[in-house]
């Protein structure tokens, strides 16, 4: 896999800090809420989010599998070509919708609502918080919640065709929305204005739109 397209899905999880807070910083601030004391856990809100980021890496590896079982279509079918061409169609999809032009990845959200509305009561056992493995759990369970930028990493995983490579893409981008929460977490009240302004939003979905054409340009 190219050191970029790594880059790229860091980036989206990264700039695309401002749907994060939105999709999940009420999650975190409730994580937050339940913890005894007054100041935030750190500790608490980092195995939430390792967990989190857990369920990513093993959701990209699936998809990396079933992508590898088209490969061996190699020698009938142009199969790299197209999976190729579909990761750099999704990192041009999820460049305008995190600047704001596209919501189209949005759709993609609706797929996972069968598999929430199984795990969602789960995750209600595990409050309020007493130990890390406890937060831990939450946040894999909580790694499931339907989102359109997951989902349209997930895309570009199965593009990967490899289990190892649709893992390492998931974890890159799991990384890049750990900033965001873990100071949503520890209460940076003004991140979400911040992430939200239009020229922020343009900047990122430019940045990850000049990725996905670089790889369109170069198809070959």
């Amino acid at each position: 896999m190219p050191e970029l397209t790594l880059i790229s899905a860091f980036l989206v999880g990264l700039l695309g800090g401002g749907h994060c807070v939105g999709m999940c910083g009420g999650i975190v601030g409730a994580v937050s809420m339940t913890l005894p004391g007054a100041r935030p856990h750190s500790g608490y809100l980092l195995a939430y989010n390792a967990g989190r980021i857990a369920s990513y890496t093993l959701a990209g590896l699936v998809a990396g599998l079933v992508g590898s079982a088209g490969l061996f279509l190699r020698g009938v079918l142009p199969v790299e070509k197209v999976l190729y061409l579909l990761a750099n169609l999704m990192l041009v999809a999820l460049g305008l919708y995190l600047a704001g032009w596209w919501q189209g990845v949005l759709v993609l959200e609706k797929a996972g609502g069968v598999l929430w509305q199984r795990l969602q009561p789960l995750s209600k056992r595990l409050l309020p918080l007493r130990s890390l493995a406890q937060a831990f759990a939450l946040g894999t369970l909580w790694g499931w919640l339907p989102c359109g930028l997951v989902y349209s990493v997930l895309v570009a995983a199965l593009a990967t065709g490899s289990a190892a490579r649709g893992g390492l893409l998931m974890l890159a981008f799991g990384l890049g929305t750990l900033p965001t929460l873990l100071a949503m977490g520890l209460a940076a009240v003004h991140l979400k204005s911040i992430l939200q302004k239009a020229w922020v939003r343009r900047i990122s979905g430019v940045l990850v739109l000049g990725f996905g054409f670089y790889g369109l340009a170069h198809l070959s």
